[in-house]
This record gives C-alpha cells, sequence and structure tokens, in this order.
C-alpha cells in the first residue's frame, strides 16, 4: 500500500504567505522600558490604555511593544485571555500604522478588555494611535 501524496501547497509549498518572522513584533521585557513608557503620552479608551514613548536616537531601531495586565482585570485566566487579544490587536495593527523608534504599552482594563468584541477593540487601537502620533497644535 503507498502512502497518499502531499497537495502541492502543503507546509513546504511555495505560497505567497509571509515567513512568521515578519509578523512578529519586538516585545519590551524590562522594567525600566514599562517605566520611562509609563511617564510619555497616553491614550485611554474602553478597551486598554494606550502608552506610547518615542526612544532616544541611540536606543534600538524599530517599534517595540509591551502588555501589562494587573489583578485589577481578574485572575490568571482572564488575564492572560486579555493579554492574548491584546497581542493580536498589536499584532494586526501595528505593522502599518506603529511609528519606527516607538515604544508602545498596552494596558488591560478590568472586564472590558476580555469582553468587548474583537472589532471594537481593533478600531479604538487604530483611533489611540491616530490620536498618540497627531501633530500638536
Amino acid at each position: 500500500m503507498m502512502p497518499p501524496h502531499a497537495p502541492p501547497t502543503g507546509i513546504s509549498g511555495s505560497g505567497d504567505r509571509r515567513a512568521a518572522a515578519s509578523l512578529r513584533l519586538a516585545i519590551l521585557t524590562r522594567r525600566r522600558d514599562f517605566l520611562r513608557a509609563s511617564t510619555a503620552a497616553r491614550v485611554a479608551k474602553p478597551g486598554f490604555i494606550l502608552q506610547a514613548r518615542r526612544r532616544d536616537p541611540d536606543e534600538a531601531e524599530g517599534v517595540r511593544v509591551g502588555f501589562t495586565c494587573s489583578k485589577k482585570v481578574g485572575n490568571a485566566v482572564a488575564r492572560n485571555r486579555a493579554k492574548r487579544r491584546l497581542r493580536e490587536v498589536a499584532r494586526l495593527g501595528l505593522p502599518g500604522a506603529g511609528v519606527d523608534g516607538f515604544d508602545y504599552v498596552l494596558i488591560g482594563r478590568r472586564t472590558a478588555t476580555a469582553d468587548l468584541p474583537f472589532g471594537t477593540l481593533q478600531a479604538d487601537f487604530g483611533k489611540a494611535l491616530a490620536q498618540i502620533h497627531k501633530p500638536r497644535e
């Protein structure tokens, strides 16, 4: 008996998919980066708070993002769910709207981050980015 053949567009196929590495964002992990972002510009939306800080020219290039949810958001399951949703919002929104040389921190809010429809979170994230990068008058 012969094994079935793999379809021509299988895992090793040469489709037009982007490499997984190109979809990854640089993640903030150091406490000092979160503390620096906490003193910068911020925008509050119903599902999250966005903080954005322009890095110094001597720091690394590119867009970096961090995520945080306090115990006020809920137990570990609720916090992890909220952070997963925030990570996905950032993954989809930052490559097109993020500005090079900025650190972004998304802070989850109690019940709202996990309960709002995902489309609403995405729309709010786009509005928050536009508001952060709006030229000051």
